[in-house]
């Protein structure tokens, strides 16, 4: 097919598109319950413990029977990957391109059975889940393409002026080691398969914690890495709890680096214990978001309702780069909360099997609860309840073909600036709005966060300009209607945040991003 897809194209996919993944997702259900191992030092591994995992769009749906890591596992897969680092790092760029290359054919071609299983697993719908794994296929590619184009990062430099000497110099990158990714529930293939892909084209030896929610996915990228050729431990994939393995990467004495995705504090948390011990070392921390878009007077108002209600609800609002805080002119509040409220009405809430299902459920009964408590905390504060606020799921009043799944309506809340909700990352199906006179009021409040991942703007094409320049967030988008704050892709926006949204200022599939898994070393060489 021509067809390329991308989260900003994904709204009009070919009937080709449907048919091939509901063929794949008969096959994945065929197949439920199967026992999924750890991948260590080039092959499966079995554990002590094992859980059983159901998904969120029915509670009696077994997926599985999945490995829970133990810190023995740990010490085997960082032993491993430390082992296998003298050899990695020795092969050529060429060669470690051509197998990241050959682990994003692979995906690709399984790229609907993959994403059957993390609409299952995850409960998104079929073309998130499908746009999540062709994001990881690109990721593959970009990295090895642009670490190939920079020559690995190698640049000669003058010669010394030394009168009777040849004293020749260069700047090298070079790997750290043994790097540790911690991959969040929500994109737990693409927010794996990215930084697994940077970490082993620069030189890296990696150790992979999928989420306690979703061991599915990285059991698959293990599968699509370990069929690839990749050398024994160069890639290791563990699943458990943060608290307990994730713990103990991070404290691990071979961990030479790390990359998370996650909530601010446990970012935090880990950019601290990084930091300490006999040196600090590298952790790149993508963390929330908590992200304002700003509706001027001059608005195409049917643009930004579209755009809008896409990145707020998308995904049950379950994204870092969802969209929580709306700011409107009080000219055209009415009219755009209008043309909000119909479009989610018309929202299709149900199994995200199902082609006409665009909203599926939350993730889990923790975010399920979390729900409830935010809506009611919002209706004892006097919000007005634009939308929403009932949960529809697991035999609640509502839908009984919702009954046994984690389903919410989306709600839509206008309410005063001094509730703690406008500062608080709910990653929920939750839009709070606020009427403003002037555009310096709404960029003030727009930027009263201590996050600044993505931000939105809808307005004249004469208003884009101020938006950039006093916006406070690292990936911006200004009249887009394909999402108001979301839908960043590898090779098109770069992805990442600013103030507590990121530890780095360097951002995903970036020219900026590989060099950080790297670390530089001055060579001089004198004949």
């Amino acid at each position: 097919m021509s067809f390329r897809l991308t989260y900003a194209t994904m709204y009009n996919p070919p009937d080709a598109m449907h048919e091939r993944f509901e063929a794949a997702l008969a096959h994945v259900e065929a197949g439920l319950g199967a026992h999924h191992r750890l991948f260590i030092d080039g092959a499966d591994r079995d554990s002590a413990r094992h859980v059983a995992r159901y998904s969120p769009i029915d509670h009696e749906l077994r997926l599985g029977e999945f490995a829970l890591a133990d810190t023995a596992d740990v010490e085997a897969a960082m032993s491993a990957a430390r082992a296998a680092y003298p050899g990695w790092h020795a092969t050529p760029v060429a060669e470690r391109a051509r197998l990241l290359h050959r682990v994003g054919e692979i995906i690709e071609e399984r790229v609907y059975e993959i994403a059957a299983a993390m609409v299952l697993e995850v409960g998104k719908n079929r073309m998130e889940a499908l746009g999540e794994v062709q994001e990881t296929v690109d990721f593959f590619h970009h990295y090895a393409d642009d670490f190939e184009r920079h020559a690995g990062y190698t640049h000669v430099l003058p010669d010394d002026p030394i009168a009777g000497f040849a004293s020749h110099n260069a700047s090298v990158m070079r790997p750290h080691g043994v790097w540790v990714v911690i991959a969040p529930f929500n994109f737990p293939l693409a927010l794996a398969g990215g930084p697994v892909a940077a970490a082993l084209v620069t030189g890296n030896t990696v150790v992979l914690k999928g989420a306690s929610d979703t061991p599915w996915a990285g059991r698959m990228l293990a599968d699509c890495v370990r069929d690839a050729g990749l050398p024994p431990g160069v890639f290791n994939y563990l699943s458990g709890a943060g608290r307990d393995i994730g713990e103990a990467l991070v404290q691990h004495p071979l961990t030479a680096g790390i990359t998370f995705t996650g909530s601010v504090p446990v970012g935090r948390q880990l950019m601290q214990q990084m930091a300490g011990g006999a040196y600090p070392r590298p952790c790149i921390a993508e963390m929330g978001g908590k992200n304002p878009c700003i509706v001027t007077e001059h608005a195409d108002l049917d643009r930004a309702a579209a755009g809008i209600v896409r990145s707020a609800y998308g995904m049950g609002g379950q994204k870092c780069s969802a969209l929580s805080r709306l700011y409107v002119h009080e000219r055209v509040a009415d009219a755009l909360i209008g043309r909000l409220q119909a479009q989610i009405a018309a929202i299709r809430i149900g199994d995200p099997r199902r082609r006409e299902n665009w909203l599926g459920p939350v993730v889990n009964a923790t975010a399920y609860d979390n729900y409830q408590r935010h809506a009611e905390a919002l209706r004892v504060a006097g919000a007005s309840m634009l939308c929403g606020g009932a949960r529809l799921g697991l035999g609640s009043a509502g839908r009984t073909a919702l009954a046994r799944g984690y389903y919410v309506d989306p709600l839509l809340a206008e309410l005063s600036l001094e509730h703690p909700l406008w500062q608080h990352e709910m990653f929920l199906p939750i839009l709070t709005v606020h009427r403003y006179r002037e555009r310096d009021e709404a960029m003030r409040l727009a930027n009263d966060s201590v996050m600044g991942l993505t931000a939105g703007f809808f307005g004249g094409a004469d208003e884009v300009s101020w938006f950039h320049d006093h916006i406070e967030a690292g990936v911006t988008y200004a009249n887009r209607p394909q999402g108001a704050t979301t839908g960043a892709w590898p090779g098109y926006q770069p992805f990442g945040g600013w103030k507590g949204s990121g530890s780095t200022g360097k951002a995903i599939a970036s020219f900026y991003y590989l060099a950080q898994y790297l670390r530089e070393q001055s060579r001089t060489v004198v004949e």
